[in-house]
């Protein structure tokens, strides 16, 4: 029997299992800067949602005010046409202020608490660092 019978294919091809190994471990690293950045972004998209559920609010607040007969702050019922605001997710909204002509408080509270803290203490005073944010309408 000569050498060339024993084998089952002389023209055989493939990867060796070190550059198996490599590739692993090179898509590896590669997961492991890229999982953090994503989930960090991620998390800011709740922030990001909160304060357009607030601006969203002080847009129908400005509407209501279009209205001459409107002169005392509204509740949230009355936004909108009298129609709810829609708030993002489990998001939550008050509206204070007794005098609108010096200008109203709208608090959205995010609901799924995972706005990052080191976001809410960088916005520059807009977050109180639980997950609430307040926007000043003024006239």
């Amino acid at each position: 029997m000569t050498l060339n019978k024993l084998r089952l294919n002389a023209n055989e091809k493939g990867f060796t299992l070190i550059e198996l190994m490599i590739v692993i471990a090179i898509i590896g690293i590669l997961a492991a800067i890229a999982i953090p950045n994503f989930i960090a972004y991620r998390n800011k998209a709740f922030c990001s949602q909160a304060e357009s559920d607030a601006k969203s609010v002080a847009a129908a607040i400005a509407d209501y005010f279009a209205i001459p007969s409107h002169v005392n702050t509204p509740a949230r019922g009355d936004l909108n046409g009298g129609n709810d605001i829609t708030l993002t997710g489990t998001n939550t909204t008050t509206i204070t202020g007794d005098n609108p002509n010096v200008g109203i408080t709208v608090t959205v509270t995010d609901g799924s608490g995972r706005c990052p803290a080191d976001y809410q203490t960088a916005s520059g005073g807009d977050w109180d660092g639980n997950n609430v944010f307040t926007l000043r309408v003024e006239q």
